[in-house]
């Protein structure tokens, strides 16, 4: 049995005939009156293992974008159906439980948007309920229960039940570093040829050929079709194609680390190092594949936890998506050996192999750096780490001895962070270090820089 305020109200009424006739049989004899009350009016409630209940939701959401769970319940039974529908959902998808579905709703195409809502129906009818969802992480999310309280004529005391339905939500990586994406497709067309005139440099792989003009470099003069054709004529050149690029994603106990978020940030990075890294990964993804390459991406710490291989053009960025969805940090040191036998087994020729993890100097020295050089010897590699916002700004305070001592604690972290990144450049890797909201556009200029240079 349910109780309302009603009930209560009911019991308090109950001072009057005590102060009338104080004595304890009007005690007894009105706890018996709303005791009766209420099981007879919970008696006519309708049953809520009659309500037929349909929840309907879309497969997948990203990350900060509003979504719609809708309920459809239908009266059972042969009594009226006054009841409170709760829709529940875990916390981290943020169903708004304000607002004004807390009315009754006799009309049967009635659209309601709260978590809880009041239905009056007849025998037959149906409602159409909307619960908000918010994602606020990203991950697989199941539905809990619906729970559904009905109230009998009174309004006094009823029945309840929870009762599952099946509902399950996606929530896909916000992608928040997609609106870099133009800027660095511009550059990739100049140095593709398509928005700006081909130079010697940009890229190794011989496109065509072109007469000279003032300012082309000498070196670039084909002599042998000058010879032919009179006129002095010049090779142009294009970034290399049909390359593969290997994202690794280190989903070991580093990448667990909050991170911080700067206050004029626009990327919601969950307060990780892994979102920030799934940001740059997607960032990278979608850039790779429209210059042309293949792209692979690795979710590793002591095992494989997702894989993406063989997908190009446009099912890549949903396959990604996808697969990162389900994501998580996992609190166990990576095992680099494994790692790096990973990649090896995936990809024999030369790539381009970028790691997304920490420059944490201890995690380094003792995981990446013994074999860091079984990768170097065969791809070009390029580690690329996420800076804690919260120490930049540490590093940046001065004004007053606490934060003196802060900053010079966070300095000296940066000082040990450099010298872990000078070594792994002296091992042929390139090194990427930037802020949550800026690693992704930083990796995508290392990648251009590299493909422009012809070092892929």
């Amino acid at each position: 049995m349910a109780l309302t305020w009603r009930a209560v109200a009911l019991a308090a009424l109950g001072a009057v005939p005590v102060a009338v006739w104080p004595v304890p049989g009007t005690v007894v004899a009105w706890a018996v009156v709303v005791a009766l009350v209420c099981a007879a009016d919970a008696a006519l409630a309708a049953s809520p293992r009659e309500v037929t209940l349909q929840r309907t939701v879309p497969a997948s959401v990203r990350l900060g974008t509003p979504a719609w769970s809708r309920l459809v319940v239908t009266a059972g039974g042969r009594r009226r159906l006054r009841a409170l529908v709760r829709d529940a959902w875990p916390p981290s998808l943020a169903a708004d439980l304000d607002g004004d579905g807390m009315r009754p709703h006799t009309d049967p195409a009635t659209v309601t948007t709260s978590a809880r809502h009041r239905v009056d129906l007849r025998p037959g009818e149906s409602a159409r309920l909307r619960t908000p969802l918010l994602a606020t992480r990203r991950g697989e999310r199941t539905a809990g229960a619906v729970t559904v309280r009905t109230t009998g004529p009174l309004g006094i005391a009823g029945r309840q039940a929870s009762v599952p339905v099946g509902g399950r939500l996606r929530v896909l990586p916000e992608f928040a570093s997609r609106r870099h994406l133009p800027s660095r497709l511009a550059r990739l067309r100049e140095m593709d040829g398509r928005a700006a005139v081909q130079v010697r440099g940009e890229g190794t792989e011989f496109d065509s050929l072109r007469e000279y003009v003032v300012g082309d470099d000498v070196r670039s003069i084909d002599w042998r079709a000058t010879a032919r054709g009179g006129d002095v004529v010049v090779r142009t050149w294009r970034p290399e194609r049909d390359r593969r690029v290997v994202v690794v994603l280190d989903t070991g106990r580093t990448s667990a680390a909050r991170i911080g978020t700067l206050a004029d940030s626009s990327v919601n990075t969950g307060g990780t190092r892994l979102e920030a890294s799934v940001e740059a990964a997607l960032l990278l993804g979608a850039l790779a594949d429209r210059a042309g390459d293949r792209v692979q991406v690795l979710a590793y710490d002591r095992t494989l936890r997702t894989r993406v291989a063989g997908a190009s053009g446009p099912r890549l960025l949903p396959a990604m998506a996808d697969a990162l969805a389900t994501v998580e940090p996992v609190l166990l040191e990576t095992d680099w050996t494994g790692l790096v036998g990973q990649v090896r087994a995936r990809v024999s020729q030369r790539a381009l192999v970028v790691l997304l993890t920490s420059l944490d100097p201890a995690a380094v020295e003792t995981g990446l750096l013994p074999v860091v050089g079984r990768l170097t010897d065969t791809h070009q590699v390029v580690v690329a780490a996420v800076q804690d916002a919260e120490v930049a700004a540490m590093a940046a305070g001065r004004d007053d001895v606490e934060q003196v001592y802060d900053a010079a604690a966070a300095s000296r972290g940066d000082l040990e962070r450099s010298a872990v990144a000078t070594v792994l450049r002296r091992h042929g890797a390139e090194v990427v270090e930037a802020l949550p909201d800026q690693l992704a556009p930083r990796l995508a200029d290392t990648y251009l820089a590299l493909k422009a240079a012809g070092r892929l």
